[in-house]
């Protein structure tokens, strides 16, 4: 059973808007999830100790952050809590490494649980410390941003729609380093999103906000059935955004071959290496379900897999498959009552080689080579 990571209940009073929310997560990646204007980088703001609830109270692993009935408020920079905005907010004047270390040095000894040769491996940063962080990428800088945040062993990452000013193209970087901050180091997050993809690609569980106030709560493929979510999450974007690893480059055909769970998949070519982990993007609605094994068809990519979920949303239907990764799949109702698509059920999708994107194909090899 995991471990409780956050309760919270919190009102904060703006001229013209109000935040009024309570909920409870256990560890692990949560997904604040809502439109712009929904209250969500305000509640994050709360947590964080940026910003005063007029009442209420949080609780982080146990510490009471703040309570109004107890007047308790720790101080932001006593929570030990990261903090992640959508620009990246580093320290102009600083080389990257400096910016590392900035944290690191102000972190006591005996709470240091990660250390700067760690990230800088597991962010492939060797190749920019030296750099000034002015000449960086977008996608460079976010990298740098997670990395420092990192650097003060937090408790819990916060995460304010990381993702919202990058190219398309280091989405699924940042996703693949997300993914491996909870795998590997341990550090819970909360996510502020309003994308669909980029929640079912990380949270494990996710609070829905729309106008200061709690519309739903739970794992995302339940959430997103629930009555008024329909009104605020956008199914028409829906992608899958998987983690992948490149068995091998282009063929005579001019596709390559991708790794997703057990199955195959055939790409266009690729600019990564054979072995390199990439991300890639496949739509929802680009997905054909079939009960058997179709055969003389032009698309390149036959996927075995087994219905987990079958939810209806108005009139789509999202349908959970498991093929080592879940995928979702959104067909109609009249394909559902056709097909009798039910969970356990063994299907195979059929997706086109050329309706799946490499997200960081090229983005590997941005890099700089050394300092300028």
């Amino acid at each position: 059973m995991r471990e409780k990571l956050i309760s919270f209940r919190v009102v904060k009073r703006y001229p013209g808007f109000s935040l009024d929310c309570q909920a409870e997560f256990e560890s692990g990646i949560t997904a604040i999830f809502g439109p712009s204007g929904g209250g969500k980088t305000t509640l994050l703001n709360c947590i964080a100790g940026l910003v005063s609830p007029d009442e209420g109270e949080i609780h982080v692993l146990g510490e009471t952050f703040y309570s109004s009935e107890r007047n308790t408020r720790v101080p932001a920079e006593k929570r030990r809590l990261g903090y992640v905005f959508q620009d990246s907010a580093l320290f102009p004047h600083m080389s990257v490494w400096n910016n590392l270390r900035y944290g690191y040095r102000l972190t006591p000894v005996h709470r240091r649980s990660i250390e700067l040769d760690q990230l800088v491996e597991i962010f492939q940063l060797r190749k920019l410390l030296e750099r000034g962080v002015a000449g960086l990428s977008g996608g460079e800088r976010q990298k740098v941003a997670l990395a420092r945040a990192l650097a003060t062993s937090p408790s819990l990452l916060l995460l304010d729609e990381p993702l919202a000013s990058l190219d398309v193209t280091f989405r699924g970087i940042i996703i693949r380093y997300l993914k491996r901050i909870w795998r590997e180091l341990g550090i819970p997050m909360l996510y502020v999103s309003h994308s669909i993809s980029e929640v079912m690609a990380l949270a494990d569980n996710m609070l829905v906000l729309a106008d200061g106030g709690r519309v739903a709560e739970g794992r995302p493929a339940q959430v997103l059935v629930q009555p008024g979510v329909g009104a605020i999450a956008d199914y028409a974007t829906l992608e899958n955004l998987l983690e992948a690893e490149v068995l091998d480059r282009s063929d005579d055909d001019g596709l390559a071959t991708l790794k997703v769970g057990a199955a195959r998949l055939r790409v266009p070519d690729v600019e990564s290496e054979p072995g390199d982990a990439v991300t890639v993007s496949i739509a929802a609605g680009d997905i054909i379900i079939a009960l058997e094994v179709p055969s003389k068809i032009s698309a390149q990519n036959v996927l075995s897999g087994t219905v987990e979920e079958v939810n209806v949303v108005g009139s789509r239907v999202l349908v959970y498959v498991d093929v080592g990764q879940r995928l979702v799949v959104e067909i109609t109702r009249g394909a559902l009552r056709d097909l009798g698509i039910r969970p356990a059920q063994q299907v195979y999708l059929i997706v086109k080689s050329s309706s799946i994107m490499v997200l960081d194909a090229a983005a590997n090899n941005t890099e700089p080579v050394g300092s300028p």
